[in-house]
């Protein structure tokens, strides 16, 4: 069985968020993340404790709709 290591899992969110964000909104985000303390499983828990996965599904392919990822990347 294969399993990912943190330094993978570091180096693929990296590239994701690069590759959507651009290096400039990459920078923002973690900026943010780190001032705001974000806590994602908190946040989750608050928002999403309550969500069917049919529900989930639905949403983000809505969102999706709605929010086309066009390949392009964004810096401001």
């Amino acid at each position: 069985m294969y399993s990912t290591t943190d330094a993978e899992v570091m180096r693929l969110g990296m590239d994701c968020l690069e590759k959507n964000l651009g290096i400039i909104d990459t920078e923002r985000f973690i900026s943010g993340l780190l001032r705001e303390r974000f806590d994602y499983t908190e946040w989750r828990k608050k928002n999403l404790a309550d969500m069917d996965l049919e529900t989930l599904h639905r949403e983000a392919v809505e969102y999706g709709k709605a929010h086309p990822f066009r390949g392009g990347k964004h810096n401001g």
